[in-house]
């Protein structure tokens, strides 16, 4: 990874340089041209360009001379101050056509004459469609030569080779320094996602920043966390389970041993707990059951259009009679509802449950509600009671398996601790869901 991360910095940075030596190689070149060939050596580059132009446009040299007085009026050479004059005389800049006839000066005053032969070759040659078409001659002449050009150019090719080589040189530093302060939490990451797969999962990395890398930190430590609860979770539910086998196995083993040493003798009064130990382990057998299926998505169901307030309706019938002997109030609020789809076997075995639990919490003379109450795309079903509620301490943990809020039940009362949490479980499996909360007035409330 370091060494695919160093070349990528390398060849960046080659590319970068190699891109800003071609093209300042190509400006370079223009530029000495111009100051070699173009007058840029005295300042002239602007009047060539505009004499030039009006070649183009004018097709002669006639009137050029405003272009030459401008020039020395407003732009004055480069060479002008520090060589204001030469043997004491101004200035004088001439003009003439590609034969070499003079035509203008920048005097203003009528010319004649032709160039020699050598003041046209160290005159500035005017170029348009790639012909000679005038010459302009300054005073001082200041001529470069082909292999001037090409020196210079070489030298400065060095130069330039030279700062790309400090470059690059930089580049490789930066890259090593870079990768390593790139690598570093990466490689933190690593040790620990090993240490992780060796059974580690206490394992978490350092979080600094909030780029990618910090990002990919916090979701690591986010997994880490949750593989670390769930490996406590399966641990608690091990032992959770083992604890509830252990007793109706006890049970069972004890009274077998009773009656095989002829200490009980072999009646159907004897076998009764043994019928009930059975009846509890299978039926901790199917929660578990009912339980794993939900949790793998695996749960038969099998939903229909069905009518909440007549299941409601006969619920309330077949628990009138456990509420009346305990002297508990059963009172139905039922809204009108359209039908809702969800399997009504697995609805009724949630309904049943909760309203179990509310008639064993809730005391003589209390009150039960079973409440439907509809929106326009679901329903909710509640079941309230007035009893105590639930202590603060016990509501996060209600749904959490053989968790049990009333310590001091029996496990011969016929529960497994499993109830609210099979509960929950069939009402998400179903797209539903399940929440306890304590009333201001007293009292808990199950919303379904």
């Amino acid at each position: 990874m370091r060494l695919k991360l160093n070349l990528s910095f390398i060849l960046v940075a080659l590319i970068a340089i190699g891109s800003v030596i071609l093209f300042a190689h190509e400006r370079t070149a223009d530029e000495v041209r111009a100051y070699m060939f173009r007058g840029g050596s005295l300042g002239l580059e602007s009047l060539v360009s505009d004499l030039e132009d009006y070649y183009a446009r004018a097709q002669s040299w006639d009137g050029a001379e405003v272009l030459l007085q401008d020039a020395m009026a407003h732009e004055s050479p480069s060479h002008g101050k520090g060589q204001g004059m030469m043997n004491n005389s101004p200035w004088i800049l001439r003009l003439s056509d590609a034969k070499g006839n003079l035509v203008a000066t920048s005097t203003g005053k009528s010319v004649s004459g032709r160039l020699s032969s050598e003041e046209r070759s160290a005159a500035i040659p005017l170029m348009n469609d790639g012909k000679v078409v005038g010459y302009l001659l300054p005073p001082l002449s200041h001529r470069f030569t082909a292999a001037d050009e090409t020196r210079l150019l070489d030298k400065l090719d060095v130069a330039a080779l030279q700062a790309a080589l400090l470059a690059v040189a930089v580049a490789l530093a930066l890259a090593f320094l870079l990768s390593n302060r790139l690598l570093r939490p990466i490689r933190s990451l690593t040790e620990a996602a090993h240490l992780m797969a060796e059974g580690d999962l206490t394992q978490r990395v350092s979080i600094q920043g909030k780029d990618e890398l910090a990002l990919l930190a916090r979701t690591f430590n986010s997994m880490a966390e949750s593989l670390q609860q769930a490996e406590e979770h399966r641990q608690s539910l091990t032992a959770d389970i083992a604890h509830e086998l252990r007793t109706p196995l006890a049970i069972q083993r004890a009274h077998l041993e009773a009656l095989q040493d002829g200490i009980y003798p072999l009646t159907v009064e004897n076998l009764r707990p043994l019928a009930e130990s059975n009846a509890l382990l299978t039926r901790l057998v199917e929660d578990l059951r009912t339980l794993a299926l939900a949790d793998a998505g695996a749960l038969p169901l099998d939903c229909v259009p069905m009518e909440m307030e007549s299941l409601l309706t006969r619920l309330a019938e077949r628990f009138s009679s456990s509420a009346e002997a305990k002297k508990v109030a059963l009172a139905l609020e039922l809204e009108s509802c359209p039908p809702v789809f969800a399997d009504p076997g697995r609805v009724e075995q949630i309904l049943i449950n909760l309203l179990s639990n509310a008639l064993r919490h809730t005391p003589s003379e209390g009150r039960i509600t079973l409440r439907l109450r509809c929106t326009s795309n679901e329903a909710m079903v509640q079941v309230i009671d007035s009893g105590s509620g639930i202590a603060p301490e016990d509501l996060p943990h209600l749904f959490d398996r053989f968790y049990r809020a009333d310590k001091s039940r029996s496990r011969t009362e016929g529960g497994t601790g499993l109830g609210l949490a099979i509960a929950r479980q069939l009402a998400r499996a179903q797209g539903g869901d399940l929440r306890a909360e304590n009333r201001p007035e007293g009292g808990a409330a199950f919303t379904l």
